[in-house]
């Protein structure tokens, strides 16, 4: 006998739309909002302990290998401080991926530099990592997507609808232009350092262009991005401060 039970057909799956990716990677930015739903730099970049914890391992390493010269030892004491922070994460609960993430980058500077036994290599992972997030950003201003539009945009409830402002447009691309210049900035004044052999000031430079210099574009890239005061569609309540 046959099935009585009619076939039903399978509900087609839609290829995400340009909006719902941009969707996605607002919620999925990192980047920490106020309960006036304004950007909370401090916690985007993980608060004190975050800063701490970015900062620490390159510090260490730093400060060991000018102070004794032995390059096995600093790259020994910096992963030790990085596998600490992760072993405090992972007990107070944390994700694995950001337990992990400091790591991983810690690891990595540290292989590469072992690999060529040189000092000034710890680094060199940092310059790739520059150019590949400075190149995106790039694209995305190119195809009138710019990133920090898309970020902040989800940020202030503007969806994707700035885009179809030529004001707004403008606005979060300089923004976006502003962390692409902060990734320059690190280039410019690190590669330099690099090429000249001067590990302390490279290291010095790589510690104060780093989180901190991030954190600061990430704030002027907001305010310059701010709605005008005199747009009537903003959809941002209250305003930026």
């Amino acid at each position: 006998m046959s099935d009585p039970t009619p076939n039903t057909p399978e509900p087609e799956e839609h290829a995400p739309s340009a909006e719902d990716i941009a969707a996605r990677i607002g919620a999925n930015a990192g980047i920490e909002r106020r309960e006036d739903g304004q950007i909370d730099v401090l916690k985007t970049i993980g608060g004190v302990r975050g800063l701490v914890e970015s900062l620490l391992p390159g510090l260490v390493f730093l400060s060991i290998f000018i102070l004794s010269q032995q390059l096995n030892i600093a790259l020994i004491a910096s992963v030790a401080v990085a596998i600490g922070f992760t072993v405090a994460r992972l007990v107070r609960r944390g994700t694995l991926v950001q337990a992990l993430t400091g790591l991983g980058g810690v690891v990595i500077c540290a292989v590469v530099s072992r690999a060529t036994g040189e000092a000034k290599d710890y680094y060199v992972p940092g310059f790739y990592t520059n150019i590949a997030y400075g190149a995106a950003l790039v694209v995305s201003i190119l195809v009138r997507w710019p990133l920090m539009g898309v970020i902040f945009g989800f940020i202030r409830s503007e969806n994707t609808a700035w885009r179809a402002d030529k004001v707004r447009a403008r606005q979060y691309a300089w923004a976006t232009w502003i962390v692409v210049g902060v990734f320059a900035a690190r280039l410019a004044v690190q590669v330099p350092l690099y090429f000249a052999d001067n590990i302390a000031a490279l290291g010095a430079a790589r510690l104060a262009m780093g989180v901190p210099l991030y954190a600061a574009g990430l704030w002027v890239a907001w305010m310059i991005s701010r709605p005008l005061k005199n747009a009537t569609d903003s959809a941002e309540t209250p305003q930026d401060t």
